[in-house]
């Protein structure tokens, strides 16, 4: 085989694992379903203002959510905060575990850093 074919296979090798690279990283990225990110940007459009700058901001906060937080992880840590409002025992668990504050704390730091990166 010549030198020019071996480099050729070497960079046909490369462009598949960086397209394969590519393509499992956007799954990662891109698996909150469109139902939840609509959610998201409803519940901060009515925090912020339902002008077309906030729909930018919301819309960019719930994309770098999902980039530092696997959505399981999200549904996590927003059934927490929906169960830590329920009086009694049961709201209860959910205010004290530590699973449970493990959650919100890598919620609270990824709306931060969604925060600081759109608004």
């Amino acid at each position: 085989m010549t030198p020019a074919g071996s480099v050729r296979r070497i960079a046909a090798a490369l462009a598949v694992l960086m397209t394969s690279a590519m393509i499992a990283h956007g799954e990662d990225v891109n698996d909150y379903p469109t139902s939840a990110r609509a959610e998201y940007v409803f519940g901060c459009l009515k925090a912020n203002g339902e002008t077309r700058q906030a729909i930018e901001q919301c819309s960019c906060s719930i994309d770098v959510v999902a980039s530092l937080l696997p959505y399981d992880r999200y549904i996590t840590a927003e059934t927490v905060l929906s169960m830590a409002q329920v009086r009694g025992n049961l709201g209860g668990q959910f205010r004290t575990s530590e699973q449970a504050a493990s959650a919100l704390n890598d919620l609270r730091r990824a709306k931060a850093e969604a925060e600081v990166r759109c608004f």
